[in-house]
């Protein structure tokens, strides 16, 4: 197998890892939690220090747009990351659990179209940290996992029940 070859089958395996986690794991999952809550448990804080359900579909919207989005698809940079925390309500779980499957599609649709270069060039993300195209994927898959995370286990406090992932 020649090396060109090799790297453009490394490129396309990590945008499929991508879209496996994002789309197939993460997204999934998120809207079976919200699905199981009413607005008001998706906007409940754990403490006055605490975010929300609904605090964190926004942040991960918000991650995502500015990290892949305004990285790779020339989309401008309007985030407004403390509103992110800010809010209290207003839209729906359904609303926001929509609003992040879009935006996980336009990622996964961006990172299908990376190419090595891509992957290999240092670019400024939040107007202080130099990240190469690879780090910057890395960075949303970690912080998306984090995240979700969290979500999970505030379903669970919420309702008292086990989320059931892996039943087959």
């Amino acid at each position: 197998m020649s090396s060109s070859n090799a790297t453009e089958r490394l490129v396309a395996q990590i945008a499929a890892e991508f879209r496996r986690r994002m789309q197939g794991e993460y997204a999934p999952r998120i809207r079976q939690c919200v699905a199981s809550l009413d607005d008001p448990q998706v906007w409940h804080r754990h403490g006055a220090a605490g975010n929300s359900v609904g605090n964190l579909l926004l942040h991960l919207a918000g991650n995502i747009t500015q990290w892949i989005l305004v990285s790779f698809a020339g989309v401008a940079d309007r985030r407004e990351r403390p509103a992110e925390f800010a809010a209290s309500g207003g839209a729906s779980g359904l609303e926001l659990v929509e609003q992040l499957a879009a935006v996980i599609d336009q990622a996964c649709a961006a990172v299908d179209r990376l190419t090595v270069a891509d992957l290999l060039a240092v670019r400024t993300v939040q107007q202080r940290y130099q990240e190469t195209g690879i780090g910057i994927v890395l960075h949303v898959l970690e912080h998306c996992s984090g995240h979700a995370g969290q979500i999970y286990a505030f379903t669970k406090l919420l309702t008292g029940r086990d989320l059931r992932f892996y039943d087959l």
